[in-house]
Formats: structure tokens, C-alpha cells, sequence
């Protein structure tokens, strides 16, 4: 039995498959090959008459050519099966435009820096950045608080263990963006206008409470700066960021680095004064601010005879959650990462 002719069948074969055109001339040629009286096949069949040695050298290779004709078949099927398309069921306009990816958008806490941002740099505050990772001087010492201050119980703040500054005491996440206050003071001289935005840690977790939040702190120090300036910046940020209807109020309070203290309250938009389960009576506080007092100013090396200032400390989330329209009641919303709810702007 010829040894090239058994390849030449094999190449024969394999080079017939490749230029079938349909189904039917695919199964012509595996009966002409592999069927009962194909070629291949009585070539199989004659191998037990041969000598022990040829037996053996025919026998692999018309299995070889066997195996190959047999997968030349199946890519054949294979490749045939996917080029059927019925065009009376299954047309396809290929000039029709492909469909587009899903596109994102910038999350609400985003937008809502950027405008808050935007709304301060046109009365000239300058958006600077400070370390969310603190040490307690700047987050705690340096803004006028003692050591048995109730913030700086470990049930209030994150403490981070093992990293200590033999200057500036324990590593905190900042609890505060007020730890900015005292860096500008250290780093500019009056005048100064400065709004820092930033992740702030504390631990509390409620509808108007996440355990990370934003801030947006304010600081402008000058000379002759007073109580009036502060009520004018605030009144012209709650009027360009909750609409000219949005009414704001002020209340005494205390702050150690403030004096005189105020907390800032909007009415809510959600209830519209009435009173609902996140502001409880019409009102929701937003903001802690004050004259800055002239402790903080002399950490800073800043003469409080000559320059005073007033410094305001808002939660970019509970802003947020007050815009005209948003009807925003539980502020875990905004971090919940569910797509239906944040599709949605």
C-alpha cells in the first residue's frame, strides 16, 4: 500500500471540503471518504492483511488522514453554520449605526462641589486642599480645644493607631475641614479668602449623617472684618444655591474656635417648613461659623489686634440634599451606589 497515495487522498479531501459550497456537497464528500465504501475508509479496512511492519507504518498514518478529514468536516459545518442567514427573517442593515455604550455622569456630591465652588470663586475665595489624614494639633489643639474636649473622645473621631508627631501628637482622619483654617494662616498672610473642600470622618451614621461626608470650609481674615460680613456671604451663597424664594436663619451657639458662634439653618425644601423626619421642625441646620477667634489667629501668626475674620464650615451632602427640587430625605442615598437611584440625575 503506497504511502503517497494515502497523503495525496488526505490532501485531496481536506482541499474539497475547503471549496464546498453548502451542506449537501459537505456530506457527499464525507460518504466519498468516511462512509462505508468511502476511500479513506477501505483503505482502514485492508490494513489487517498487511505484514507486521507495514501493518503498523500504514495503519498511523491513514489514521492521521482519517482524523484530519474528520476535523476539516467539523470547521466546515461549523464555518457554514455561522454564514446562514435567512434574509427574509434575519436581515441585516449593516449602514445602521452600531448601538452606543452606556455613558456615565458625574455623581451628585461632584456636581455639587463644582457649583459650590464656582458660586465662591465670584466673590474671590480660592479653593485650596489640605490632608484628610490630620495630626491633632491642626484637627483639635490648634482651633482652641483643649484636651477633655468632648470631640476628641475616640466615640467622635477616627484615631489612627501607632502614628504619632512628637510636635503635632496623634494621627486623626480629619474630623473637620476647620483643620484647614489654621494651615492658611500658617502659610498666607491677610488678605486671605479660602475655600476647602474635603472628605471629613466622624461616626455617625443616620439620614443626615455618613460616617465620611464632605465640607466645604470658608476663611476670609482682613482687617476690620465683623459679624455682618459673614451674614452677606452666607445670605449670597443660599440665595445662588437654593433660589431666591430659599429663606436662611442664624442661631447662637459655641464653637471653641469661634466667638461669636452661629449655626446656619434653610428652610426645607422637602417639606417647606412644615416639618418631616430629616429637619423635624421646617429647618435644617447646615453650617457651624463664627468670628474666628483670636486664639486660632495667633496659632496661625496672625496678629488678632490688627486682622479679625469669620470662617463657616458647610456639609456639601446636607447643602445637597436642601437644593430647590431634589426632594433628597435620607442622605446614605448619595453613597448607597444604587444605579437606579443615581441614574436618575
Amino acid at each position: 500500500m503506497d504511502i503517497n497515495k494515502i497523503q495525496n487522498l488526505k490532501n485531496q479531501a481536506i482541499s474539497s471540503i475547503l471549496e464546498a459550497k453548502s451542506d449537501k456537497e459537505l456530506e457527499r464528500l464525507r460518504i466519498a471518504y468516511l462512509g462505508r465504501k468511502g476511500k479513506i475508509t477501505q483503505i482502514l479496512k485492508g490494513i489487517p492483511s498487511l505484514g507486521p511492519s507495514e501493518r503498523k507504518e500504514i495503519g498511523q498514518i491513514a489514521n492521521d488522514a482519517k482524523k484530519a478529514v474528520e476535523q476539516a468536516l467539523a470547521d466546515a459545518k461549523k464555518a457554514e453554520t455561522v454564514k446562514k442567514i435567512d434574509l427574509d427573517k434575519d436581515w441585516i442593515d449593516i449602514t445602521a449605526p452600531g448601538k452606543k455604550p452606556p455613558l456615565g455622569h458625574i455623581h451628585l456630591v461632584t456636581d455639587a462641589i463644582q457649583e459650590i465652588t464656582q458660586i465662591f470663586e465670584k466673590i474671590g475665595f480660592t479653593r485650596i486642599a489640605y490632608p484628610e489624614v490630620e495630626w491633632d494639633w491642626y484637627a483639635f489643639e490648634g482651633l482652641n480645644m483643649p484636651e477633655n474636649h468632648p470631640a476628641r473622645d475616640e466615640w467622635e473621631t477616627f484615631f489612627i493607631a501607632d502614628l504619632q508627631n512628637k510636635r503635632y501628637g496623634n494621627a486623626v482622619l480629619t474630623p473637620h475641614t476647620s483643620s484647614g483654617q489654621v494651615r492658611e494662616l500658617e502659610k498666607s498672610k491677610p488678605p486671605i479668602r479660602m475655600l476647602n473642600i474635603a472628605k471629613c470622618y466622624r461616626r455617625q451614621s443616620d439620614i443626615s449623617h455618613s460616617p465620611m461626608f464632605y465640607q466645604f470650609e470658608g476663611l476670609h481674615v482682613d482687617k476690620g472684618i465683623n459679624l455682618t460680613h459673614l451674614k452677606g456671604t452666607i445670605d449670597y451663597f443660599a440665595k445662588a444655591y437654593f433660589g431666591p424664594n430659599r429663606e436662611t436663619r442664624l442661631r447662637p451657639f459655641h464653637f471653641q474656635f469661634t466667638e461669636p458662634s452661629i449655626e446656619v439653618d434653610v428652610s426645607c425644601d422637602i417639606c417647606q417648613g412644615k416639618g418631616c423626619r430629616l429637619c423635624k421642625e421646617g429647618w435644617l441646620e447646615l453650617a457651624g461659623a463664627g468670628i474666628v477667634h483670636p486664639t486660632v489667629l495667633k496659632y496661625g501668626g496672625i496678629d488678632p489686634e490688627k486682622y479679625s475674620g469669620y470662617a463657616f464650615g458647610f456639609g456639601v451632602e446636607r447643602v445637597l440634599m436642601m437644593k430647590s427640587g431634589l426632594k433628597l430625605d435620607d442622605l446614605r442615598l448619595l453613597y448607597a451606589n444604587d444605579l437606579k437611584f443615581l441614574k436618575q440625575f
